[in-house]
């Protein structure tokens, strides 16, 4: 019995050390045996501390010493530093696509990351309740099962859903079955999507995957695997405007100086820009245009103007003439 109390001692020893001990809270040979007596019921004396530390130590732990009037140790760096745990804490809150429960769950998960006082300054309850989330718990598991399609080259099978107005999901085709072969998945607008190939459609198609129901993987091989090596994913998400399917075109922008920042934040800093009269610039970018597209345009008011092509031009007056008649005719 001693025995095994003396391999549990430098494991509990670990996770004491681990969980209770940061930069801000050290905690000397006294203190780790008197937790190791009151929480474990393990006896040990500071000897026997020093020697386990060292143990810990030499095993890779980074247990930091401190000498002089606040003698003690605590755990230096992790495999996440504090920082970088707080970057995933705030991702997982702002993840539309993570349901509360889930994201409660992941957050309890990276709280284990870092000590017990740094976990509480996480503290992400009322940004957790405060944020909208999808309602499907079972989005873990679609995640799964493509991630899973995608690594053995199989199609999938699923059906999709949408929102009514009295705020119900339904079926999409009655319920038919959707067969696509999956290549890539990509967040995008706080939402999580599947890229993939329409075999009937023979074109790239999108999906969120919180709308996808049933999902089963195929015995049958993906198709449209040449577009791996041609389709630029990340282009792909620069130019679709929260993800609305719409024709590729390439615009030409009469921008003011002020909206260098917004081009560049949208578009990317490699797009191509031309000074202009004073104060303004112009710039050329592909976009896939649609009514989302010609939203965010809106958005900006008299920042930017479509300069070219005249087709998409007319395009924008008309959805903008249609918004303005639906507005004349309310009294």
């Amino acid at each position: 019995m001693a025995v095994q109390n003396n391999k549990k001692r430098i494991l509990c020893l670990m996770e004491i050390l681990l969980h209770q001990t940061d930069e801000d809270h050290i905690l000397n040979a006294s203190d780790l045996a008197e937790i190791l007596k009151n929480k474990y019921g393990i006896e040990a004396d500071r000897r026997t501390i020093y020697t386990e530390v060292a143990v810990l130590q030499d095993f890779g732990l980074d247990v930091v010493q401190v000498r002089g009037k606040t003698k003690g140790y605590y755990i230096g760096s992790r495999d996440f530093e504090f920082a970088e745990v707080k970057l995933l804490v705030d991702t997982v809150q702002s993840s539309k696509f993570i349901t509360e429960k889930k994201s409660r769950e992941l957050i309890g998960k990276l709280e284990q990351l870092c000590s017990e006082s740094q976990a509480k300054q996480l503290n992400p309850q009322v940004v957790v309740t405060n944020r909208p989330k999808t309602e499907n718990e079972t989005i873990y598991y679609n995640v799964d099962r493509i991630h899973t399609a995608i690594s053995g080259n199989r199609q999938i099978s699923f059906q999709y859903t949408e929102w009514t107005a009295p705020k119900k999901q339904r079926l999409r085709k009655d319920g038919a079955l959707y067969v696509i072969s999956p290549l890539w998945m990509l967040p995008d607008d706080d939402c999580y999507y599947m890229i993939g190939y329409d075999d009937s459609a023979e074109q790239i198609k999108h999906y969120r995957v919180d709308k996808m129901r049933h999902i089963e993987i195929t015995a049958s091989p993906r198709k449209g695997e040449e577009y791996l090596k041609s389709f630029n994913l990340a282009e792909f998400a620069k130019k679709t405007f929260n993800m609305y399917a719409g024709k590729d075109g390439e615009i030409t922008f009469y921008c003011k100086n002020e909206a260098a920042g917004i081009m560049m934040d949208r578009f990317g800093n490699d797009i191509w820009t031309f000074p202009d009269k004073e104060g303004y610039f112009k710039a050329k970018v592909t976009v896939t245009v649609s009514d989302q597209f010609f939203g965010w345009m809106a958005g900006l008011g008299k920042l930017i103007q479509i300069a070219a092509p005249v087709a998409v031009r007319n395009q924008y007056k008309e959805y903008l003439r249609e918004i303005l008649e639906k507005y004349n005719d309310v009294e």
